[in-house]
């Protein structure tokens, strides 16, 4: 009977070390496999200078509906405080809301201190800063005028870190500097894949870009607009790998796990 369970352990022992061995590495082996990552750029040669890239002068036309806010600074802080100071009465003229801002009326006007009814549609932020200025010469000194956007947003949806809608003060932004404003990409998202839908009149444009591809910097979709949505795509494929991944390794671990307790029993019986 000894003789069968030294028997016994010898033979369990030779076939023991290789399986072990063997599952050990299959687990190294998927847990080690190396997922390709999506980068800005790829194509980007190092040392370079890019030509023919889009540049950020582009000016947005004040329509109707738009709401403006409008900050006066001069030598005259009490006067200053009439233009700048939004208040709820302000909003039964017509002019301001309860978000703040001046909301250029269906006649192309917004109702200002000293000014009155003051047409700024049709006028980009710095002619209509230098607009208000001129016109206030008479009443201030040195009067100095800023104008900017307050109800223009983009969207940002699908596969960043924080997907929100972004204030848009001014007419545009790079679409970089939206993603990075966001979290950037997720490791699950794809930059190679990004969509932009954008408002023509009464079209919808949908653009699919490439991030990877470093000539977004010369192409017109580099800078998003006023009211752009922005969808980040999901990269499934890289999910469900590595869903598969995760769940080899732990298949492995629970084969590595029940053959450890199958040779404790046996070590236990054969003693």
């Amino acid at each position: 009977m000894k003789n069968n369970y030294l028997s016994l352990r010898s033979t369990f022992g030779i076939w023991y070390i290789p399986t072990i061995a063997f599952v050990t590495i299959l687990f190294l082996l998927s847990s080690c496999k190396v997922t390709q990552q999506s980068a800005y750029f790829k194509t980007l040669q190092k040392d370079t200078t890019l030509k023919n890239f889009i540049t950020n002068d582009f000016e947005l036309k004040i329509i109707k509906g738009d709401r403006l806010s409008i900050n006066v600074s001069s030598m005259s802080p009490t006067e200053d405080a009439f233009f700048n100071a939004v208040t709820s009465a302000g909003a039964g003229a017509g002019n301001a809301t309860s978000a703040g801002g001046y909301t250029v009326q269906q006649d192309g006007t917004v109702l200002l201190h000293r000014l009155g009814a003051f047409k700024v549609e049709g006028y980009t932020r710095r002619e209509l800063s230098k607009k208000i200025e001129t016109s206030l010469l008479p009443y201030l000194k040195d009067p100095i005028v800023q104008v900017n956007f307050l109800n223009h947003k983009i969207t940002l949806l699908g596969e960043v870190a924080t997907p929100q809608v972004l204030n848009l003060p001014e007419e545009q932004i790079s679409i970089i500097d939206a993603l990075v404003l966001s979290g950037d990409v997720t490791p699950n998202g794809k930059r190679n894949n990004i969509t932009i839908i954008r408002e023509n009149g009464n079209e919808k444009q949908i653009k699919h870009i490439n991030l990877e591809d470093h000539s977004i910097f010369s192409s017109s979709w580099y800078y998003v607009k006023p009211n752009d949505i922005i969808l980040v795509a999901a990269d499934t494929e890289k999910f469900v790998k590595t869903e598969k991944r995760q769940k080899l390794q732990n298949t492995l671990s629970l084969v590595a796990s029940g053959v450890s307790l199958f040779v404790i029993i046996i070590s236990q019986i054969v003693k």
